[in-house]
């Protein structure tokens, strides 16, 4: 089955956005944290621990009195939910029957007391399958920062997902600050790429270096002469680039010969495809180290003001991370 069209948007739960979980009812199996990390989650048949069967997820035990579990999670940066996908995977004779969740909007701080939040079902109580992506397209549009999952009665849960779309109140940001508009935390998408063979193009956008080589963008081997590998990222917000990082970190053996960078301005349905855009060079190809934060300043040749910026790279191989400074225009 496809995973539906609201899996492209950004995993707002996500713990390598900057996700939390910060509470829930019971986590005697399995721990709570585990339901924001990447992936689906592992199964390891021989594993055990001191409380019995090791799993990849969160699973709390079975329940003896009245009531259901829960959990809290501080999602990465306020959004809007576009879907969500409630992961059994793994959990067969453990998973729970049914699930719901609520939303809530919390201006950050350190105490928050969860018992007086306004909380909003945004997804009623709803069967989920064992072993399974349990997909659910949400509806309401508010802009929300915490969620509370519900299981009914008990049992396990491998990987929670909340798609959605970032909000960042722009109105608040005054034209002379520089911004990170490549950022996944600001708004920044990777939205298209010609090959992410061995990991995905999002990594390029998420906070912090990369903490091994699958924590980055990497192309397949090419043998064709003169290949060119490239992605391409909507900026957060229209903007004027300053400073550019292009990050190898990890990447050793497999880092890019180099990088030229490109920049336009396109509607968000624009077929980047099409020959017609006109792309303007902002980093002329420049040459690359292995395992190395490259800064360009000096040798941006046109700064824009552009929506969407491509990344190019020579034959092939791995970045990191890439940051674009800048300031918005309105």
């Amino acid at each position: 089955m496809a995973e539906p069209t609201f899996t492209k948007l950004t995993d707002l739960a996500a713990e390598k956005l900057g996700g939390k979980v910060l509470s829930c009812s019971d986590d005697f199996f399995a721990e709570k944290e585990n339901l924001i990390k990447p992936g689906r989650g592992i199964f390891i048949a021989d594993k055990y621990t001191d409380r019995g069967k090791w799993m990849d997820g969160w699973e709390s035990r079975r329940k003896r009195t009245e009531g259901h579990d829960w959990c809290f999670i501080e999602l990465a940066t306020s959004g809007k939910i576009h879907g969500v996908d409630i992961d059994t995977n793994h959990f067969l004779g453990n998973h729970p029957p049914h699930a719901s969740v609520e939303a809530a909007y919390v201006p950050l701080s350190e105490n928050i007391d969860f018992e007086t939040v306004n909380w909003k079902e945004i997804l009623a109580k709803s069967a989920l399958q064992p072993g399974s992506q349990n997909f659910y397209e949400i509806s309401d549009r508010n802009i929300y920062t915490h969620i509370k999952l519900h299981i009914y009665p008990d049992g396990g849960v491998a990987r929670m997902k909340v798609y959605g779309e970032v909000h960042k109140d722009w109105s608040t940001v005054d034209a002379s600050e520089i911004v990170n508009l490549a950022a996944a935390t600001n708004g920044a998408k990777a939205v298209l790429c010609n090959d992410m063979f061995f990991s995905h193009m999002n990594n390029l956008l998420m906070p912090g270096r990369g903490i091994n080589m699958g924590d980055g963008w990497e192309t397949k081997r090419n043998r064709t002469p003169n290949n060119r590998d490239w992605v391409i990222v909507k900026l957060a917000h229209r903007g004027k680039v300053e400073k550019i990082l292009v990050d190898t970190a990890h990447f050793k053996g497999n880092y890019p010969d180099s990088c030229l960078i490109e920049g336009c301005e396109a509607e968000a349905d624009t077929d980047f495809t099409s020959t017609e855009i006109e792309w303007k060079t902002i980093l002329p190809q420049s040459k690359l180290q292995a395992d190395h934060e490259h800064f360009f300043e000096d040798e941006i040749k046109a700064k824009g003001p552009f929506t969407h910026v491509r990344l190019n790279i020579f034959p092939d191989g791995g970045v990191s991370r890439l940051r674009l400074w800048g300031r918005i225009v309105k």
